[in-house]
């Protein structure tokens, strides 16, 4: 699977956690918020990040599987899990934590999910869930994965997927062919298959429904304003982003696409369109 730096998961950090649906979240407490011991797989983990924006929704005992394919990352979500806790000490399979009253208990495991989707279940989750993971992923794997959390009995609470409802600000001429080849660039192998892209909130829906879930969706954009500081430095690696990728796609010229990069480094605003979905059973 494509490999993501730390520096730029803590970069967007702070802009994921406050694009996250509020009405969303309010329905995943209201679900679980009492639920304890809760049993919680978190794939596509990273650094953490989701564990981080989702525990203050849950119950007071919460015992998380933290899952992805690079053991860096892993290793980088440990350390930052222990600095973010009100306490921390090792536990001979993971970490204990204390956060704001909340006790969790996480253990961190490397896997290839795009061979092995059933890893999944192994820790009989309450609650599979993921951030920014599943424009990634192909048509054909999304189907398997929901039928591998439908045999756990698990709900699904997937955040900041993307749906290419993206906005700069002001506009620039190249805009259109820069995010055609930008599109184009998403739906490459990532290594699941073709990915499936901006597609992919609405593939879930139509998977787990199959399976007799519930699933509602609703948006959590980012809304980037390029007087904030930090808000200037995600749209200023967001542009390099975009440009490289459209530029890879070789629907635009190098030159082309570092000229648009150039110039929206210094965008006004960007708003970068992303949904949330969450699937219960009954």
């Amino acid at each position: 699977m494509t490999g993501f730096s730390a520096d730029w998961l803590a970069l967007r950090e702070p802009a994921d956690h406050r694009a996250r649906n509020g009405d969303l979240a309010a329905a995943l407490s209201a679900r679980f918020g009492q639920t304890t011991p809760l049993r919680v797989t978190d794939i596509g983990a990273g650094t953490g990040s989701n564990l981080r924006a989702t525990a203050p929704l849950l119950g007071r005992e919460q015992h998380w599987t933290l899952v992805d394919y690079d053991p860096a990352l892993l290793a980088e979500a440990r350390r930052q899990l222990r600095a973010w806790a009100d306490d921390a000490s090792e536990a001979d399979d993971g970490l204990w934590l204390t956060k704001d009253g909340r006790a969790l208990h996480v253990r961190f495991r490397e896997a290839d999910l795009a061979q092995a989707p059933e890893v999944i279940g192994a820790q009989t989750p309450h609650l599979v869930t993921a951030a920014a993971f599943f424009d990634l992923v192909s048509a054909d794997w999304i189907p398997r994965f929901a039928d591998v959390v439908a045999q756990t009995g698990a709900d699904f609470f997937t955040v900041l997927t993307c749906d290419g409802a993206d906005d700069w600000q002001p506009p620039h001429p190249d805009d259109a062919a820069i995010t055609a080849g930008f599109h184009a660039d998403q739906a490459r192998d990532k290594g699941f298959g073709p990915a499936a892209g901006n597609d992919a909130t609405a593939l879930l829906a139509e998977a787990f429904g199959r399976l007799g879930y519930q699933a509602r969706s609703a948006p959590s954009p980012w809304l980037l304003d390029g007087t904030s500081p930090a808000d200037a430095a995600l749209i200023a690696a967001l542009a390099a982003g975009t440009a490289g990728a459209a530029a890879e796609s070789g629907t635009v010229s190098p030159d082309g696409a570092d000229a648009w990069a150039q110039a929206r480094r210094g965008a006004r605003s960007c708003r970068i369109g992303h949904l949330d979905l969450l699937a219960t059973r009954g």
